[in-house]
């Protein structure tokens, strides 16, 4: 996304249903905000796919998104006929594959700040592959929250985490390309890394790198970390919004915990937000089914509440 697109509405007037009309008129009323719901695989644990896959489309979501290491270790190491496989398996229960995410967890060697160049240039091309992996399932989006390997290492300022970071998703953007897919940034919590923090950080960075391919995903645990509310984040940077992770900051799931969905859904509304809302969770304890169902429930009746 251009710098110029991407600071539209955030200085200045990037709140409220005021900046929220003038989309609403252009699109017309049969245009408008989809709730599209996708759920992350790896919360299924060791659940075989179709499993989980008919179970997420019972439940109601759309889509399922899927984290590399619930395949193999190596995206490289994984057949032609595995990716055709899982890309069937989605299709048969109902669901779309929305994308990838935790790119790089539990990887060795790749890194998006590392000052070592060599690291960064393999960084790049498994970047790449991953495109394609996603592309073969009939995915669209690579989620780059990844906190360990991108974490600045001693010696390496936020400046210089910047330039590294840029320089590997620039070398990766024509395999974004070929495939189709799009790279979504995540500002995550600073409890769990010291780069790309907050919204604005990861802006900041999409600018830099300057390519429709590298767009930005906001997550509801790690915007809990932020001065300002939810809500006022979606409308501020919604140009560059492409993804959207939905989960509660005591690390369960949507209306598990005190965070209030009606809000953060009406502010998804007012943008006229099209892409997938994905809950992700990091605390399985609940169990998968009481999680995917009560998940999706919680947030279908804050959409059916007035604002």
């Amino acid at each position: 996304m251009a710098p110029s697109i991407l600071r539209e509405k955030e200085t200045g007037g990037g709140g409220g249903m005021a900046a929220a009309r003038p989309i609403r008129e252009a699109l017309g009323a049969n245009d408008m905000f989809r709730a599209n719901f996708a759920v992350c695989n790896e919360m299924f644990g060791d659940w075989p796919f179709d499993r989980a896959f008919a179970l997420a489309a019972e439940c109601g979501y759309q889509g399922v998104e899927i984290a590399p290491f619930t395949v193999a270790g190596d995206v490289t190491d994984i057949p032609a006929a595995r990716r055709t496989e899982i890309r069937r398996q989605a299709e048969k229960a109902g669901l779309k594959v929305a994308g990838l995410h935790w790119l790089l967890a539990k990887t060795k060697g790749f890194h998006l700040t590392h000052p070592d160049a060599a690291v960064r240039r393999k960084t790049a091309a498994y970047l790449g592959a991953l495109a394609r992996f996603c592309g073969d399932l009939g995915g669209r989006l690579l989620i780059f929250g990844s906190p360990e390997q991108r974490n600045l290492l001693g010696g390496v300022d936020r400046r210089q985490g910047t330039e590294h970071a840029v320089e590997v998703i620039g070398a990766a953007l024509p395999a974004l390309e070929k495939a189709d897919v799009t790279l979504a940034m995540e500002p995550l919590s600073p409890k769990i890394t010291n780069f790309l923090t907050t919204a604005a950080e990861a802006v900041e960075l999409i600018q830099r790198v300057d390519s429709p391919r590298c767009r930005l995903i906001l997550d509801c645990n790690a915007m809990a970390t932020e001065s300002s509310p939810h809500a006022d984040l979606i409308r501020r940077h919604r140009s560059g919004l492409v993804h959207f992770h939905a989960n509660d900051p005591d690390s369960l799931g949507p209306g598990f915990g005190d965070l209030d969905f009606v809000p953060i859904l009406a502010a998804l509304r007012d943008i006229a937000y099209r892409g997938w809302i994905s809950v992700e969770v990091f605390d399985y304890t609940p169990g998968p089914e009481r999680l995917a169902r009560e998940s999706i429930r919680y947030m279908k009746a804050c959409l059916a509440k007035p604002t």
